[in-house]
């Protein structure tokens, strides 16, 4: 610190991280008593133009592996380096509102890709016209819902919770004068990841998977024992590895194995010549003549499913008391027993209450006419209860979003929106809506809740940025609202794209989440029931989990996502454990995983728009792939381990810091 200030370079104050003691304030960099350049024309046309990159990049990525990266600490770091190239002084207010808006591309995709994939699987129609209004309308009704929780997440627990993702943003932002040496290893370690995994997705050089089958014994095991050992081997998801820590990879990894090595294997061993088709008459294969990757799909994911579901009630159930006092604070205020907005501190200025009431009650009138009219076929029964479930669900489980964020930096949406979906099934076939039309309502119900929890999960982020910076609440709120309907138009016209070139219900796109959102709802809505006794056993888990005080969440993320997507997440943990642990120094160490930290972003970033671009170029008709052939050779399969094991050797070398 003292170094750094030597230097000149601006520091947060000692206590942003901290709890305060009795008495003592917070003073953000820039003071509450002036006025900064924060919404300008360039702040804003940046902060766009990084929505629509950003949301293209993190929909093809969460569609190919199923997870959604967070977009807040590339912009950051792209917002500096622009101010920086063109000699801006005085920019962090508009690197703020840059990383602002353009942070509304991750939480949209993520609300869109866990669910609309669903639509196509399950040959529903569904239009651009009903995705992005799905995708707008619940983006907008997570900002307003989130808003009046900011006071108490942002300021009131100041110190309490860690804010990981919000706290490294903040860091490269105040960097604003090294922005051009932050960015640079960034720039690099983007090209680097989006010529490796261009290199696969466009000419199929190597697999991108390696598996235990490219030798004998493994494809013995796989065919007798149903265990098999998979890992992706794309930069991109290396890169979401490290940035999610070796603590919270492994619980996913563990959760990965649990159903894999344990429970595939098992269910061959005590049914082998069952078919296990109570809930699905479309299963007709013995258990024992089935691949493990088919035995996980049909059967054992959906304790995952039931697992999420329970992690999500756990939240609610530890976040009533945050719910309580922010509705009564709203009430408060709502009444006029505010002080004036001129009296109030401008770090502290949020959109009025009473805006927020009226712009809430707007948007659930238009949520119900867009299903009235677009979805329920005029059915006013069907349409009114399927608001009632949108708006109750997505404010209850608002705080939950905010609050993983807060204390882990990851947003547990798709399991919330899995219960959703439950929820949404059961009560919608109560009324008497089954069938196609009940399970496209299903699904675009939970689109709509799914992006109003990523929002606020998002948002939360952002606001703490603000809120440690010294910028204007106010600003960011009424300028998310913008950049939310660019994403949602964005998200939309990709995702339609990538069902044409590649299809939702090949292996293409693994879009996980969305599959298991379909067997959910498939089998509710078509009267064939569900696999209560697998959701059950799930919950169970999750609820012995949490007593043991490990993340329920993260251990049923891994039960229902694929093992060759989790095993790379553990990977890049190790990796992150490593880089940070090589030295005696414990300051060499932290600039070490910082820097690491630049390089995964580029590795996701790079990673994800080389993946748009051969999206496009296959859409085109440019098709120069040797896939198809190659990756039948288990030769593929090691080339690609030896394309990993380079990639990881330039990773841990790209970490070293000049002494």
């Amino acid at each position: 610190m003292d170094k750094e200030k030597e230097k000149g370079a601006v520091v947060l104050p000692e206590n942003a991280f901290r709890e305060l003691k009795d008495g003592e304030t917070y003073e953000p960099l820039m003071s509450p008593n002036k006025t900064y350049r924060e919404v300008t024309p360039w702040s804003v046309t940046w902060g766009l133009v990084m929505v629509v990159l950003f949301s293209a990049a993190a929909a093809y990525l969460g569609l190919k592996v199923g997870q959604v990266f967070e977009a807040a600490i590339p912009i950051a770091i792209i917002a500096i380096g622009l101010s920086t190239a063109t000699h801006r002084k005085n920019a962090l207010g508009e690197n703020v509102i840059i990383q602002s808006i353009g942070a509304c591309s991750g939480a949209v995709v993520a609300g869109g890709i866990f669910v609309m994939p669903a639509i196509y699987m399950l040959d529903l129609q569904a239009d651009f016209i009903k995705i992005f209004i799905a995708a707008a309308l619940g983006g907008i009704l997570g900002i307003l819902f989130l808003i009046p929780f900011r006071k108490y997440f942002v300021k009131d627990m100041h110190g309490k919770y860690p804010f990981p993702e919000a706290t490294a943003t903040t860091q490269v932002l105040v960097s604003g004068g090294e922005g051009g040496s932050q960015a640079k290893p960034l720039l690099v370690a983007g090209l680097v990841g989006g010529a490796y995994d261009f290199i696969v997705a466009t000419f199929g050089w190597w697999n991108e998977n390696v598996t235990s089958r490219m030798i004998g014994l493994g494809q013995d095991l796989a065919d007798k024992a149903k265990l098999v050992l998979k890992v992706n081997t794309g930069a991109a998801v290396l890169g979401l590895g490290y940035i999610i820590g070796l603590r919270y990879a492994a619980i996913i990894c563990a959760g990965s194995v649990f159903v894999w090595w344990i429970i595939v294997p098992l269910m061959a061993v005590i049914f082998p010549n069952t078919v296990l088709n109570q809930w699905d008459p479309t299963i007709t294969i013995t258990v024992g003549d089935m691949s493990p990757e088919a035995i996980f799909t049909s059967y054992a994911r959906s304790m995952g499913i039931g697992a999420i579901a329970m992690a999500g009630i756990i939240g609610i159930v530890k976040s009533w008391g945050i719910i309580r006092s922010a509705v009564s604070l709203a009430a408060h205020e709502m009444k006029g027993k505010s002080p004036d907005s001129a009296e109030v501190q401008r770090t502290q200025r949020d959109i009025s209450f009473k805006i927020i009431a009226i712009g809430s009650v707007l948007t659930l009138l238009i949520i119900y006419a867009f299903f009235f009219f677009g979805v329920m076929n005029l059915n006013l029964l069907h349409a009114t209860v399927a608001v009632l479930v949108v708006a109750i669900i997505a404010f209850l489980f608002t705080t939950v979003a905010a609050n993983a964020i807060a204390i882990v930096g990851s947003n547990p949406v798709s399991g919330m929106t899995l219960m959703t979906l439950i929820l949404a099934s059961v009560v919608m076939v109560a009324v008497g809506l089954k069938g196609s039309a009940g399970m496209l309502a299903a699904l675009l119900m939970g689109g709509v809740v799914c992006t109003a929890l990523s929002m606020a999960g998002s948002f939360i982020t952002d606001l703490k940025i603000g809120y440690w910076l010294g910028t204007t609440p106010k600003k960011q709120e009424g300028w998310k609202f913008l950049g939310t309907i660019v994403s949602a138009a964005t998200v939309a016209g990709v995702m339609i794209l990538l069902n044409e070139t590649y299809g939702f219900k090949g292996d293409a796109l693994a879009a996980p989440q969305a599959h298991a959102m379909a067997a959910v709802i498939a089998p509710l809505m078509s009267g064939q029931g569900a696999p209560w006794l697998l959701y059950g056993i799930g919950a169970v888990i999750a609820l012995v989990l949490d007593r043991c005080k490990v993340s329920a969440l993260a251990f049923a993320l891994g039960m229902f996502i694929p093992i060759q997507l989790n095993l790379p997440l553990l990977i890049g943990g190790a990796v992150n454990w490593f880089v940070g642990s090589r030295s005696k120094s414990a300051e060499e160490n932290k600039a070490r995983v910082d820097k690491g930290t630049l390089i995964a972003s580029g590795f996701i970033a790079g990673g994800a728009l080389m993946g748009v671009v051969s999206a496009l170029m296959k859409f085109g008709g440019i098709e120069c792939s040797v896939a198809d052939a190659w990756w039948q050779n288990p030769m593929s399969e090691a080339v690609s381990l030896l394309a990993y094991v380079m990639l990881i050797a330039y990773f841990v070398k790209a970490t070293r810091t000049k002494k």
